[in-house]
Formats: structure tokens, C-alpha cells, sequence
């Protein structure tokens, strides 16, 4: 029998194929399968993203315009996106990752949970990328947070497990595997007539090392968004066209221990 092995390119396609199937099947499937589905276009400028491992500090500007989708269904609820982004320096690049999550409370039809969490739930994420053949699985815990004022909050404890090509496939270097701590959420509020939200999400992954034995420092990486609902103000139709601000800001980014990033984005968004 012969024995077929997928080559590193291969996973890194295959993860994106998942990806896109992952993101792009409920947006094709009826809308009876689900409770709700929210899908975005988000475009973002900046001219001050950093780039790591230089030496230096190196910015540059860029635009990267994201995909994203949610949705909620019997067993549980998922989430992802797709970026494009066209920086001056770095290039383009597409980069992804996708989160099914299922709901313990859902499947069993009891509450499972304690104090404030309402849920836990069982994650299966993967991050992909093109150009850098970046692949990582990242199995773990959701707990799912009662707070009021906010929509949802949520922490993600997962594992961050390496599947790169490594520098011979052409990708990135190879890396031992790490953990991620992940906070995310989505706080609504109305000043007046005005709707606004602040949401996003703050991560914590773990140092590791490299297929060189270098070290790979921890990072923390945050994406909160302010949102102002623009559509409602000049059309009287909400949730539909949002402006606003991306703060992203990068501790060691991409593990890179002499790169700091602090980048306002403009934000503007349309729902599909």
C-alpha cells in the first residue's frame, strides 16, 4: 500500500480551503440552520504598523481589508475572518483563522457553568497563512461570560500548536508549541439616539522556540474597536454601515522582543 504524504504546502492549502469553507458555508447555507449569522466587510489604514525582525524601528503604512463571520447555531456558534492586506513595504498577504466552538450548555440542554460564567464550550481554531505558510491548530476551553452591558464575553484558553512548513517549504520558521489566553467581546451602547460599541479582542500567546533554537518571545496583541453606527444616524437602517477606530497594538510583535506596535486605524464597516 502506498504510503501518501501531504507535503507542508499542501497542509497550508488545505487549512485554507478549510478556512474559506469554514467562512464561507453559512453564508451559503439557509438561514433556518441558524439563530443569527453576521457577516462584515471591514476596511482599515494605518501608517504605522511596524515590522518585526529588522533591527530597526520600521514602519510603514497599508491598507487590509477583513472578511469577518459569525454565527450562532443549535450546538453551538462560530467565528472567523479572512484578511487582505497591502502594505508598502511587506507586500500583500492573506491571512486567516477560524473558531467553531460547541456549546456544552447547548448539546446537554442544561446550564453549564458556575458564579458569572453562563456556558463552557469546546474550541477547535486554526490560523492560517499564505505567504508565510503559517499553520497553527489551536484546540482548547470557552467561557462564556454574564456581564452586564456587555453582548458577549468571552475567554479562550487553547493550545497553540505549530503545523508550519518551516524556512525549506519557504514559510516562516518552525516552532515549538505554545498556549493562547484570548479575551474577546462586544459592549453596545446608545448615548441619545446614537448607537455606539466598543469590541475587539486582547490575546496572549506563550514564548517558545524556533527550528534555529531561538527564542520566540510571548506576545500580547489587541484589536479593540470603537464603532459609531453611522447608518442609523443618516439612513434610520442600524447595524448596517459603521465608522470609526481599530486601536492595534502589538507587545513583541509577531515574538519579535524589540518590536513594540502602536497603530490607530481608521475603520470603516458594512454589513453584508
Amino acid at each position: 500500500m502506498t504510503d501518501v504524504k501531504m507535503s507542508a504546502q499542501g497542509r497550508v492549502w488545505f487549512a485554507f480551503a478549510s478556512l474559506v469553507g469554514g467562512l464561507l458555508f453559512p453564508c451559503l447555507a439557509s438561514a433556518q440552520f441558524f439563530e443569527f449569522q453576521v457577516n462584515e466587510l471591514q476596511f482599515q489604514y494605518s501608517d504605522r504598523y511596524e515590522i518585526p525582525f529588522t533591527g530597526e524601528d520600521d514602519t510603514e503604512r497599508g491598507v487590509v481589508w477583513t472578511f469577518q463571520h459569525a454565527d450562532a447555531w443549535k450546538y453551538g456558534d462560530n467565528f472567523g475572518f479572512l484578511d487582505y492586506s497591502n502594505l508598502d513595504d511587506s507586500g500583500n498577504d492573506l491571512y486567516g483563522e477560524f473558531y467553531p466552538n460547541f456549546s456544552l450548555g447547548k448539546i446537554t440542554g442544561k446550564r453549564v457553568g458556575f458564579w458569572r460564567v453562563k456556558d463552557v464550550g469546546i474550541l477547535a481554531g486554526i490560523n492560517w497563512g499564505r505567504d508565510t505558510e503559517i499553520l497553527k491548530y489551536l484546540p482548547g476551553i470557552r467561557l462564556s461570560w454574564d456581564i452586564p452591558g456587555f453582548a458577549f464575553l468571552n475567554s479562550d484558553f487553547t493550545l497553540f500548536i505549530d503545523d508550519n512548513g518551516g524556512v525549506d517549504s519557504g514559510g516562516v520558521p518552525k516552532e515549538d508549541d505554545s498556549w493562547m489566553l484570548d479575551i474577546n467581546w462586544a459592549a453596545p451602547f446608545d448615548i441619545g439616539r446614537h448607537s455606539f460599541s466598543i469590541e475587539g479582542h486582547v490575546e496572549y500567546i506563550g514564548e517558545r522556540d524556533n527550528e534555529f533554537d531561538e527564542e520566540v518571545s510571548w506576545w500580547i496583541l489587541g484589536q479593540p474597536q470603537f464603532r459609531y453606527d453611522l447608518g442609523k444616524t443618516l439612513f434610520n437602517k442600524p447595524n448596517q454601515l459603521f465608522v470609526g477606530v481599530e486601536w492595534q497594538f502589538w507587545i513583541n510583535k509577531q515574538g519579535d522582543s524589540d518590536t513594540n506596535e502602536n497603530a490607530p486605524q481608521v475603520l470603516i464597516v458594512g454589513r453584508l
